[in-house]
């Protein structure tokens, strides 16, 4: 069943779920008023911001990108307001959100519409029963221009399907990810 607004708010209420939680989709700036990437609880979602710290992919030390043996000198760490991604290339952000995903519950990110209408594309990334942290966020820049990304911005959806609680969840099977604070690169 996918879950919809009235039981993500109670999720996020009842097992902190969403940390901090919007119950609202938010369109304007609270501070300034200028329009922003949405963010908040939608109908069927919720919409993640991306925080201030990114890790973008560089090949300044000639690195090769091997996820058996991860070399993080291919990244250049960003913070800011906004980072802008090289044309043709990759970063690592985190949610601003931090997410407990309960036993009998599963969320799956996705990007969101807006920039996938600019060529910026977020991986399809999955949140099992029993996971906790900080998502990292896998950003592409497909095209051949220099993309602008926006911290504390909406950048993703997450939709959340519930079912029977599962046999073994992320935390019993101590999952490499559990607990993620900043941005994660690659871990076997």
């Amino acid at each position: 069943m996918i879950l919809n607004d009235l039981e993500i708010e109670r999720l996020a209420r009842d097992e902190r779920m969403i940390e901090p939680f919007v119950p609202e989709q938010v369109r304007l700036d609270p501070e300034t008023g200028k329009p922003v990437l949405s963010y908040g609880l939608s109908s069927y979602g919720y919409d993640l911001r991306v925080a201030d710290e990114f890790k973008i992919f560089t090949n300044v030390n000639a690195t090769v990108v091997d996820p058996k043996d991860f070399d993080t000198r291919a990244f250049v760490d960003v913070r800011g307001p906004a980072c802008v991604i090289p044309p043709n290339s990759f970063a690592l952000a985190r949610s601003v959100e931090y997410l407990r995903i309960p036993r009998n519950v599963i969320g799956i990110c996705t990007g969101k519409s807006t920039y996938a209408r600019c060529g910026i594309i977020l991986n399809v990334t999955p949140a099992e029963p029993g996971w906790h942290g900080y998502l990292t966020l896998e950003i592409s820049n497909t095209t051949p221009l220099p993309a602008r990304i926006y911290a504390g911005e909406g950048i993703a959806q997450m939709i959340f399907l519930q079912g029977e609680p599962c046999r073994t969840t992320y935390a019993d099977r101590s999952g490499k990810y559990q607990g993620q604070q900043g941005v994660v690169p690659p871990r076997v």
